[in-house]
């Protein structure tokens, strides 16, 4: 059993094959290797928690939310990293970037998939063989963008 004080959360405990494994870390996070994923499975949107550090906590969606015909090509390396596996045992994550007090500017790094052996609870950052695929994908549509910005001012006109 791990039990981790997190800044986001508070107190958490989770069982130890929970724990996802990065051997490499994460690209800027390298001396980071334990991480839980944290968060309703009805939301779109996970927390990719480090289990190292209670303050450290990335937000994480399938990509497939995302971009509905999302198909990455992913690195045989890659995969070879992730140790021995049913393709049925992966799943594969995306890191979302929510700026503070703009959500409509949420961005999602296509180009760069964490991909997590379920069964061996293994998991490595790849960079995806698409280099069409933005490694700062806008999320929403426009429309959707001008619509959260409009309601955001209005609740802040009341506000004052």
């Amino acid at each position: 059993m791990i039990k981790l004080t997190s800044t986001r959360f508070g107190e958490l405990e989770v069982e130890d094959e929970d724990v996802i494994h990065f051997p490499v870390g994460i690209p800027g996070f390298e001396d980071k290797h334990k991480w839980i994923l944290v968060g309703d499975e009805d939301n779109a949107i996970m927390w990719l928690h480090s289990a190292d550090d209670g303050s450290l906590a990335l937000p994480v969606t399938t990509p497939e939310a995302v971009k509905s015909d999302y198909n990455a090509k992913i690195p045989r390396e890659s995969l070879e990293q992730i140790g021995e596996m049913n393709m049925k045992d992966v799943i594969l994550l995306i890191v979302v970037a929510i700026p503070p007090g703009r959500p409509w500017d949420m961005t999602a790094n296509l180009r760069a998939p964490i991909l997590v052996n379920m069964a061996s609870r293994i998991a490595t950052q790849a960079i995806a063989l698409n280099e069409d695929y933005d490694f700062r994908y806008t999320v929403l549509d426009e429309q959707t963008r001008e619509t959260m910005k409009a309601q955001a001012t209005m609740a802040a006109e009341k506000a004052e």
